[in-house]
């Protein structure tokens, strides 16, 4: 079955994403025009580091695109629970639906989300069970082509051998502030947040294993695969597949 596309009506967050969607053309189109590319048709890089890095590229937007418009986990108006789980399930006081704990009500949204972590303006969407996985691989991926952004930058400047195709001076004056100076800015800002983010996603998934009791303790290998509905490892960096709740997560679901 096809996954549903889901979008949340909010134009702040609409905002959010275009801002993101430019900063990722301008290292996509702009960058390998200007270094990538000319350096690889005179022999200066091989052709495996043009493609990693346009890999990388589609792997991003494509986590992006997937993280926005996934259903995040919103409940149904008239959910069906099962008997032997009654107990672990809660009335909400904002949209008077039965709702499982750990489940949350997005004000932005109007929706109670299964194991809602926040909503977030840069996708315009809640990060919630269905598509957790799906941010935690926009956070990576964007690492990765930030930090491949600025190795180029600093390559183009201190370690490539000059370009014959080109006039050097000429190349310096016009485009210089793009690419030293708006590259490698977005380059670090990027970076910086999004790895600080994924290490507060990644603190957070992994210490709920901790939390368990000795009976119910499982290792973080599990916790990731319990998020990325997989055990394929390989998986959990591919974007483009839908996400199935692993059968053995049902106990444990009850004590998170």
């Amino acid at each position: 079955m096809r996954p549903r596309l889901h979008f949340v009506v909010d134009p702040m967050g609409w905002l959010c994403v275009g801002l993101v969607c430019g900063v990722w053309l301008y290292n996509t189109f702009l960058v390998p025009q200007l270094v990538l590319l000319p350096h690889y048709q005179e022999g200066h890089i091989p052709w495996a580091m043009v493609a990693c890095y346009y890999v990388a590229s589609a792997l991003c937007v494509a986590a992006l695109f997937r993280a926005s418009t996934a259903d995040p986990g919103h409940l149904a108006v008239d959910p069906h629970i099962p008997h032997s789980e009654r107990e672990h399930w809660e009335l909400c006081s904002k949209c008077n639906l039965m709702r499982p704990k750990r489940s949350h009500h997005c004000s932005r949204c109007g929706h109670c989300v299964r194991r809602m972590d926040h909503h977030c303006p840069w996708i315009n969407n809640c990060v919630g069970e269905d598509n957790h996985w799906l941010f935690l691989q926009l956070c990576f991926y964007t690492q990765v082509l930030s930090l491949f952004t600025l190795v180029l930058d600093f390559c183009q400047y201190y370690y490539f051998q000059p370009l014959t195709s080109l006039n050097q001076e000429e190349f310096t004056t016009r485009h210089e502030l793009a690419l030293l100076r708006l590259s490698a800015l977005s380059g670090l800002v990027m970076f910086g947040g999004m790895s600080s983010l994924f290490y507060t996603q990644m603190t957070g998934i992994l210490s709920v294993s901790t939390k368990l009791s000795d009976r119910h303790h499982r290792p973080w290998q599990w916790m990731l695969a319990e998020v990325c509905g997989t055990r394929w490892k390989l998986l959990w960096f591919i974007p483009f597949r839908s996400r199935q709740p692993l059968q053995a997560s049902q106990h444990l679901r009850t004590h998170v």
